[in-house]
């Protein structure tokens, strides 16, 4: 073999590729900034090239955003059948905590990656997307529904309050977390309130939906025949 040849890194495998380029990019997220990582550096430390890690994914946000589904997989491969007789509130507490529980190993990455975040504002918005794609199915996971226009209500509230106690926990350094999971006690207790409400506000309006339709129908019927 000469020596190009043993220059050049071995193909892998896409989904280990994928896997170790998670792992790559969570590790040196724990040793430096955000913003100082480099495609380049999550390929070396992969063990890939830099054309490897294109086939895989399009940006450093696409493997963070592997690394989310990652912590997904092992929530909801964990169940929640013991909770199958608790209240919406528990089951939901109980699917968040083992969010949290599963992200752990990777707090210090992920306090590098929310100073990023604070500081580029441009970047919130897909932070925000990600949180809501995961929630969904943590709201899935505790059996609640997460569908329709209250569906979509729920799914954004559950996002800014995951972001608020997401901050709690990264500087929560008790053994049990016990400052988090008052945190979150807290803003599942609020959700609730406000979910009630907005739909007892739908159940209040619907009765209106149809009429208001019908007129709204009426009347840009009359502005197309002009």
């Amino acid at each position: 073999m000469d020596k190009a040849q043993q220059g050049q890194k071995k193909p892998q495998g896409g989904g280990d590729l994928r896997e170790k380029l998670v792992d790559a990019l969570m590790a040196l997220a724990a040793e430096k900034p955000w913003e100082e990582i480099s495609i380049s550096d999550v390929a070396d430390r992969a063990g890939a090239t830099i054309a490897q890690f294109r086939d895989a994914f399009p940006s450093k946000g696409a493997v963070l955003g592997a690394f989310s589904r990652r912590i997904d997989r092992q929530v909801l491969e964990g169940g929640s059948k013991d909770l199958a007789g608790e209240s919406a509130k528990d089951r939901l507490f109980d699917v968040l905590m083992r969010r949290f529980d599963a992200m752990a190993p990777y707090k210090p990455a992920l306090k590098h990656i929310n100073a990023w975040a604070m500081h580029d504002p441009a970047s919130l918005p897909a932070l925000n997307q990600l949180a809501v794609n995961s929630l969904r199915f943590m709201l899935e996971a505790a059996g609640l529904n997460s569908e329709g226009p209250l569906g979509a209500l729920k799914l954004q509230g559950l996002a800014f309050a995951w972001t608020r106690v997401f901050h709690v926990w990264l500087s929560d350094e008790t053994p049990d977390q016990a400052t988090t999971m008052a945190a979150l006690d807290k803003e599942i207790s609020r959700g609730e309130t406000f979910v009630a409400r907005a739909d007892e506000a739908r159940r209040l309006l619907e009765p209106l939906a149809a009429p208001l339709r019908s007129f709204a129908d009426r009347i840009l019927g009359g502005v197309q025949r002009k």
